[in-house]
């Protein structure tokens, strides 16, 4: 048997998923990215590489794509994450024709077409605002866990408005909230219906096609989903591991050999 693998690097966290001929999934981790993507790019792979049972010469290609995906040595190509998304989203659910991809400091809305080819996205990378980032600051404000933050959402009575999606302004805010013993359940929703508006208005601009599949690792969070599901009238799809769709994508890509960069 022949194997690929994808690895995509994020700002918070480094995916591998390995790839058998048949294009299905063999093994993935997720590993910290932390201040070192290169190592922490390697850790990844071995552990997958161990789960997978093979040695990584046994890989007949790797794709890297995220943001740290340039300083990846031992990769064959590079492909961007919108693609990758793209590609994996598809390979799953195939009647995809709109992916929300909420990252740890980006967010991306994109049209998927036939084979998961990419015909158009818009992205929001200038602001931690609607992403997974603002999401963990937020957590920790609470000291709660990601997975906690969604559930309690779904038991809010009315959600509290937050009048800023300033992360910096957005915890001053939620700190006064507390302060003045507003219930958790109904701050939380009011802060996810926040980056839902936000992300909404990226949807607007691309427009939804066909069933819409979320990835990234906010797509874990049951409480967002709900709102999106909400706002579409419709259900999302969402992988038992929707952290790996970028991984999943560029370990495609790699079983073509011969990668598209667009």
């Amino acid at each position: 048997m022949e194997y690929f693998a994808g690895v995509d690097i994020g700002s918070l966290s480094t995916e591998v998923v390995i790839l058998g001929d048949d294009k299905r999934i063999i093994s993935y981790t997720i590993y910290p990215t932390g201040y070192d993507p290169i190592a922490a790019s390697e850790q990844a792979m071995e552990a997958a590489l161990r789960k997978a049972g093979i040695q990584r010469s046994q890989l007949r290609a790797i794709v890297a794509t995220g943001y740290g995906r340039i300083s990846i040595p031992f990769a064959d190509k590079k492909v961007t994450e919108i693609s990758c998304h793209a590609m994996g989203a598809y390979h799953l659910f195939p009647d995809t024709g709109t992916v929300i991809d909420i990252g740890g400091q980006d967010s991306k809305v994109i049209r998927v077409g036939e084979g998961g080819k990419v015909l158009d996205f818009t992205m929001n990378d200038k602001c931690a605002a609607g992403t997974g980032r603002f999401l963990e600051v937020m957590a920790s404000t609470f000291r709660l866990s990601l997975d906690e933050l969604g559930h309690l959402s779904l038991k809010a009575k009315q959600a509290i408005p937050i009048s800023s999606v300033c992360t910096v302004f957005a915890e001053s805010e939620v700190v006064s909230l507390i302060a003045q013993n507003k219930p958790k359940e109904d701050i939380i929703l009011g802060l996810h219906t926040a980056i839902v508006n936000r992300i909404w208005s990226m949807v607007q601009t691309v427009g939804v096609h066909g069933a819409v599949t979320m990835t990234g690792g906010v797509a874990k969070n049951r409480g967002v989903v709900a709102l999106f599901e909400q706002k579409l009238g419709n259900t999302i799809h969402v992988y038992e591991e929707p952290q790996i769709i970028g991984a999943l994508g560029a370990a495609l890509l790699a079983a073509r050999k011969l990668p598209s960069n667009n």
